[in-house]
């Protein structure tokens, strides 16, 4: 009984971008009101900055949500990986053009500026979401910047949200750097925020709240150097591992074994230094682990 209550714990870490699973926290609260701010006010544009890891994809999925709430047409986008040319298509497909606008003959451009219009006349924002900004491909970059930099009446109503790491910040357009009316810049996990992100997330699954001992918490924050998507990995094994121990609890010991397998041999044995979270050093074996766990 015990072992299928901890398993039932470990379900409530899935990893997944769900916006209904969001745990914000107060600073992912206070991002989320900066950003509740940019539509308030009509600004164009927003900028988000973290380092991979640190939530920014679940929050502009959570954000665009919560502006499409506030009135607001809203699609996201993430440009990883995207080849030239592809993402005028991707974004023109989260609208929500009609059949006879998406077949009219005319450019994907032209479909998108035309969308604007509309719900510029019919005083409706219409919210852009562009996610992984330093990852995309030049000719999506200078869309963006072309629609936070215009000055056309079309784009009035407009207002286009960019996340990007800060090593990536170079790539990012000089109009949405200059022009971004906040700037939010994501912080780790406190020892608190991880506490209480677990406690939710255990929560979310109908899960026993005290799956955690007061000393497990400690060391997944410790461990995870509070990185949300590192916590939420470390937080599964620990709990997958402690079922199929038979334990009614997670403690600290099961959680630094867990630690172990997420880490080569030699950081993990690096005595009571806490590792240091560094998204995009790709020397640091660390991350080399953790990038391969998470794709």
């Amino acid at each position: 009984m015990v072992r299928n209550r901890l398993q039932l714990a470990a379900t409530a870490f899935t990893g997944t971008i769900n916006p209904a699973g969001f745990h914000a926290g107060p600073s992912r609260e206070e991002a989320l009101a900066r950003l509740e701010w940019l539509l308030a006010e009509r600004e164009r544009c927003g900028l988000v900055v973290a380092e991979s890891g640190l939530g920014k994809s679940h929050l502009a999925a959570v954000a665009a949500r919560r502006l499409g709430g506030l009135g607001a047409e809203t699609a996201v986008l993430s440009l990883r990986g995207l080849p030239e040319g592809e993402w005028i298509h991707l974004l023109l497909g989260r609208l929500s053009l009609d059949a006879a606008s998406r077949a009219e003959p005319l450019s994907p451009w032209l479909k998108l500026e035309n969308r604007l219009r509309e719900n510029t006349l019919m005083e409706r924002p219409t919210v852009l979401v562009f996610d992984d900004v330093d990852y995309g491909p030049s000719d999506a970059l200078e869309g963006m910047a072309r629609l936070v930099a215009a000055g056309e009446p079309r784009f009035a109503s407009t207002i286009v949200i960019a996340t990007a790491t800060p090593g990536g910040l170079a790539r990012v357009p000089d109009a949405v750097r200059h022009r971004a009316a906040v700037r939010i810049d994501l912080p780790s996990w406190s020892e608190s925020d991880v506490a209480d992100y677990l406690a939710f997330a255990l929560r979310q699954a109908d899960a026993i709240t005290d799956a955690f001992s007061e000393a497990a918490i400690g060391t997944i924050a410790r461990f995870s150097a509070g990185v949300p998507r590192l916590t939420c990995r470390l937080a599964r094994l620990a709990t997958v591992a402690a079922a199929g121990e038979g334990l009614d609890q997670v403690d600290a010991a099961t959680v630094e074994r867990a630690w172990r397998e997420l880490v080569p041999a030699g950081v993990a044995d690096a005595g009571d230094r806490t590792p240091q979270w560094h998204a995009e050093a790709a020397p640091h074996p660390t991350v080399k682990a953790v990038r391969r766990l998470w794709g």
